[in-house]
């Protein structure tokens, strides 16, 4: 039985150690994760960076209005169902169809909600369409914790469009953190890291999905989700 034991804690640890792996890096190549890139500057000296990316049947054109009707509320983020229903339950599917009422013209100061109105939420630092998003946040701490603790994470979440032939996109998504105190540090290096491979990754299958179907005009295989109603404050600075 201790041998056994011995067995499980090894397989546990280096399980974990393949998602601390995959979680920087899962699909992107070694000159995109060396790449600088916009945004890159917003977090200084991070303590996590990740970068995962996808080829897409479709030009920039064609993807980047997907990112524009992200959102709490809006599109969502294209990640699997059961992670919307497991992770998320307060949050809506994400959206399997273009809104016309969603999809916008991002510009820096715009935010994207991430949470119930006053949560959280991410600030439009750069939007050069069809090709850069980068989007910064510094409200992803519980307010107990930055008043009690002075906790904070600090971090930017950045998507890179580059065509390529045949009509095709290459999407990289960068995350660059910092997080204060250690304590804090700590934890989000121990959690982020591998949940962002199931986060990212999964998101970028729902939007390669989605933009190829919608490039191609096949049919489609989701149920589309009706459009929610316009939230006040939504697409505004705060």
């Amino acid at each position: 039985m201790a041998h056994l034991g011995w067995c499980a804690a090894g397989l546990s640890v280096a399980g974990y150690g393949a998602l601390q792996f995959l979680g920087r890096r899962a699909g992107s190549t070694r000159q995109e994760r060396h790449r600088v890139r916009p945004g890159d500057g917003a977090v200084a000296h991070p303590h996590a960076v990740t970068d995962h990316a996808v080829t897409i049947g479709a030009p920039p054109e064609a993807v980047w209005p997907w990112l524009t009707q992200m959102g709490w509320h809006r599109g969502g983020y294209y990640t699997p169902r059961w992670v919307d229903r497991l992770l998320f339950p307060a949050n809506l599917p994400s959206l399997d169809v273009l809104d016309p009422a969603l999809v916008r013209d991002l510009a820096a100061g715009d935010t994207i909600p991430d949470g119930p109105p006053g949560t959280a939420w991410y600030v439009v630092e750069e939007a050069v369409p069809p090709n850069t998003l980068v989007l910064y946040s510094t409200t992803h701490v519980p307010p107990a914790w930055r008043d009690r603790f002075g906790a904070a994470i600090d971090w930017t979440w950045s998507f890179y469009l580059t065509a390529m032939p045949g009509g095709r996109t290459r999407v990289h998504v960068r995350l660059r953190g910092r997080a204060a105190p250690w304590w804090v540090a700590a934890a989000y290096i121990a959690a982020i890291i591998p949940a962002d491979f199931i986060m990212a990754t999964g998101m970028l299958h729902g939007l390669k999905q989605r933009a190829e179907q919608a490039h191609t005009g096949s049919p489609g295989y989701w149920p589309a989700r009706a459009a929610p109603a316009a939230r006040p404050g939504v697409g505004t600075r705060r």
